[in-house]
């Protein structure tokens, strides 16, 4: 069974015992989570779809720790005016475990 979950402004596709990084989430690292925004849910032929989100259906994740990502470097210039600037962001993301998908 698998299901399409929106959180953080993105959308993911989970299975049972997949580890997925979202945006950083209110939680301390062994609590449980419910992603009640499902708006997909499959099982080999049997697919169900939400408008936009199907009721009763959740995924339930643990929190497996919080991190940040890899570094992007944002450089600036302007040529032939010596205009440089170089900057870095680094995005803060949670990592969940996917422990159940209910229907």
């Amino acid at each position: 069974m698998y299901a399409i979950v929106a959180t953080g402004g993105k959308q993911y596709r989970v299975k049972e015992g997949m580890e997925i990084d979202v945006e950083k989430l209110r939680a301390e690292p062994g609590d449980e989570i419910a992603l009640d925004n499902v708006l997909l849910l499959g099982q080999d032929d049997d697919v169900k779809i939400g408008t936009p989100y199907l009721e009763n259906a959740k995924v339930t994740c643990e929190v497996v720790k919080h991190d940040r990502g890899d570094k992007v470097i944002i450089f600036k210039h302007k040529r032939r005016k010596d205009y440089r600037r170089k900057t870095g962001h680094r995005q803060d993301y949670t990592r969940l475990k996917v422990t159940a998908i209910q229907s």
